[in-house]
């Protein structure tokens, strides 16, 4: 049974973020030549120093005895794709100590064989791959043409447009349902729900991500946050994580960045009500929060949102005061980032206040971005300061869940 959610955080590791945020810079916005090129040899396992104890506390330094390379494999978040697994999957955290997996395609296979699936690949946590610290284990379980696991054991799921028809109350005692579903496979983080918001069905027809599948929990803030923040207390219920997705919205963009390249939004500012909702699901406790790879013409039109220190450092940390997760939409494969390769990514992603960074479609992009990651932090102690905070929330999370 794990332990409750709420209010176990260590003190130890809550302490050491905030101090490592007080005295360290962002780590600077790296420029495309900054990150090795593919191909680079990875470095050898190296310990690195950790930061300087302040005399103010007395609690252990929680990365002590860490090396470089397994604290940046907490940063990362690689697919295993449930139809066809693929064997840099399972080398990602042999060689490149990724401490955390998402189950990605489509399964209708069940319950039992999912379970066992994640269990092949929990039982590669060891004291040299990821220090001997569990993985969060996420997928993908919104409902209606969003849902990975399928079968035996696990609901079929209506859309959120359809959720949306539910009271709330309803909505949440299903989604407790659901959760369970997803613990007994081991699962324990769904990158769900979303809280894009969309006007209405006219501009739903035309926008391609969220409203054209019937991802969005109706239409407007207020039903948008009622039905989400459902959704979330049920699979919190049973020890499943949420992300709410995808910050600061997609409700509004034309094409869909996992196919489409240069896609914008010229709408959506810092005070905008979509921005709103997510302020209610970072309220009602949603541990991670899911960038978009849109790009936000009114807040920072020079970078999609997941590289932005202005929208995650600047708007999702400063203005909405989110201390937990931030994890990238899919970064492998989708189009929209095609123009950076896999190292830049990853180390944007960081660099902007971004702590996790998903390689949900193309696992074999990995190496490439833990290579970048250690490479940029070896050659630059504000952004090796900057792996440091990201690394202390994710562990943060891992041990309020209990994993």
């Amino acid at each position: 049974m794990r332990s409750s959610r709420r209010g176990a955080t260590s003190v130890a590791l809550l302490t050491t973020v905030l101090l490592l945020a007080a005295c360290s810079p962002g780590g600077g916005t790296p420029s495309p030549t900054d990150a090795p090129p593919s191909g680079t040899p990875r470095p050898t396992a190296t310990a690195t120093p950790t930061p300087t104890p302040d005399p103010t506390t007395d609690a252990p330094d929680p990365l002590a005895g860490w090396t470089l390379e397994q604290k940046v494999g907490q940063l990362l978040m690689v697919g295993v794709n449930v139809g066809k697994i693929d064997q840099s999957s399972y080398d990602a955290i042999h060689q490149h100590h990724v401490g955390n997996v998402f189950l990605a395609g489509r399964t209708q296979a069940g319950v039992v064989p999912v379970k066992n699936l994640v269990d092949s690949f929990t039982a590669l946590v060891s004291d040299e791959t990821t220090h001997g610290t569990p993985m969060f284990v996420a997928t993908d379980q919104e409902g209606g043409k969003v849902q990975v696991l399928r079968g035996p054991g696990f609901s079929d799921m209506p859309s959120a447009m359809d959720q949306s028809a539910l009271a709330p109350a309803d909505l949440q005692d299903q989604a407790t349902t659901w959760g369970k579903e997803l613990a007994d496979a081991g699962i324990d983080l769904n990158l769900a729900p979303v809280m894009d918001v969309v006007t209405s069905p006219e501009t739903a027809v035309t926008n391609a991500p969220i409203g054209y599948f019937g991802r969005n929990y109706g239409f407007g803030v207020e039903t948008v946050t009622s039905h989400a923040n459902a959704f979330s207390a049920g699979m919190e219920a049973n020890d499943v994580d949420v992300a709410i997705k995808h910050f600061p919205g997609l409700g509004r963009v034309g094409g869909n960045t996992d196919t489409t390249a240069d896609v914008h939004d010229a709408v959506t500012t810092r005070d905008d009500p979509s921005v709103a909702a997510f302020r209610s699901g970072i309220e009602a406790g949603a541990a991670f929060v899911m960038t978009s790879t849109a790009i936000y013409d009114q807040i920072d039109g020079s970078l999609p949102a997941a590289f932005s220190p202005v929208v995650v450092d600047g708007l999702l940390r400063g203005d909405l005061g989110f201390g937990g997760v931030v994890i990238t939409d899919d970064v492998s494969k989708a189009e929209q980032v095609q123009a950076w390769s896999p190292g830049d990514r990853a180390v944007l992603t960081i660099a902007a206040g971004g702590d996790m960074v998903l390689a949900s479609a193309d696992p074999a992009v990995v190496p490439e971005m833990a290579t970048a990651l250690v490479g940029r932090a070896q050659a630059d102690p504000a952004f090796a300061a900057t792996v440091d905070a990201a690394v202390l929330r994710v562990l943060a999370a891992k041990e309020r869940l209990g994993s």
